[in-house]
């Protein structure tokens, strides 16, 4: 009897928690829960942003989704092995403070699961929307009126890719049977090749889907030859608001701008001048600046703005592969094995 008792004991100790932070995405940690269920010793827990200060301590694990850690909070986890996220970008986690505390920091590269191939798909679904001017669609709908707004096709329009990683790569690949040209800035990884265009490990059949490459300083010069501006950077102290009242009045007057990586990419002030102006022609985002976003703000009663609510990299494919990766890590945090199918960043 107290070698059972003991034997119960010991596996509530060896229990890996996992915390995923606040409610968003449910799938994340739903599809999550239900890979891991047949692995009794992996605990996965959604907990309410307000509250993961008040609990983090006690998990080994934490998928940070949209939750903000800062040095305050990563100071609490006392427990912790590895913070990592749901995809790709990590600029809410405080890495040097991870670090100091001795905690492992990582992505789950978007090349591997189908992350890249969802958002590259939102970019072109967001691009038809606004050529065809799906706003002005369903008004007309609504006025029973037939055969207009007149839109636009994407033959021989002119996309420029701002930033060519593994996102820009996919959209390239999704946008050559459109007829388009296609023009692209890449901004290196490493530190001692900045602003290289041939870097970050890509083939030269990827940088063949690019018909005029160039690096970060090529930026207002791309965005004057452009029809369509879709941006695909990681979101940085250096690419905080790329896309500023400079970047968007070196637009074509009409131009059409398109977001599918982080909200704070773009300057909120210039996209509403330029679109009240009427020199931007379109706005399509899947990212805002703040989220959820307000759906009474005023952008929003432009008919050429078109939103989705951050669902660019939320498709079945993409998310079960992501959900995989973390339990697949957990199960080998739990058992000390190396961690693999994730990109460590300290």
């Amino acid at each position: 009897m107290a070698a059972a008792m003991m034997k119960v004991v010991n596996a509530q100790e060896k229990i890996t928690r996992v915390i995923f932070c606040g409610p968003h995405f449910p799938a994340s940690h739903n599809y999550t829960r239900q890979y891991l269920q047949d692995y009794p010793f992996i605990q996965v827990d959604e907990v309410p942003l307000d509250d993961v200060p008040k609990v983090i301590e006690n998990y080994h694990l934490c998928v940070v989704k949209m939750m903000k850690l800062d040095s305050h909070i990563i100071a609490r986890a006392k427990e912790m092995k590895l913070i990592m996220q749901f995809g790709v970008g990590l600029e809410g986690v405080d890495i040097n403070a991870a670090t100091k505390f001795g905690i492992k920091v990582a992505r789950i590269p978007g090349d591997v699961t189908g992350n890249a191939a969802s958002c590259a798909e939102m970019a072109i679904y967001l691009i038809l929307g606004l050529l065809r001017k799906q706003n002005e669609m369903q008004i007309a709908i609504k006025e029973r009126k037939l055969g207009e707004p007149v839109g636009e096709t994407l033959v021989g329009k002119t996309v420029f890719i701002l930033g060519f990683g593994n996102i820009g790569i996919d959209l390239a690949k999704r946008l050559r049977p459109f007829g388009v040209k296609i023009i692209a800035t890449k901004r290196s990884w490493t530190p001692h090749l900045k602003d290289s265009f041939l870097s970050d490990g890509q083939s030269d059949v990827d940088d063949d889907l690019v018909d005029e490459k160039g690096s970060h300083e090529d930026i207002y010069q791309f965005a004057s030859k452009a029809d369509i501006v879709v941006c695909c950077l990681r979101l940085n102290s250096e690419t905080v608001g790329v896309a500023n009242k400079s970047f968007i009045s070196s637009m074509r007057k009409g131009a059409l701008l398109v977001n599918i990586a982080r909200g704070g990419l773009l300057d909120y002030e210039a996209v509403y001048h330029y679109l009240q102006s009427g020199h931007l022609g379109g706005l399509g985002i899947d990212v805002a600046w703040t989220e959820p976003f307000n759906p009474e703000d005023p952008i929003l009663k432009f008919n050429n703005v078109l939103i989705t609510p951050h669902v660019a990299g939320v498709t079945e494919n993409a998310y079960r592969c992501m959900s995989k990766i973390v339990g697949d890590v957990a199960i080998q945090l739990h058992q000390g094995h190396t961690l693999t199918g994730i990109e460590l960043v300290n």
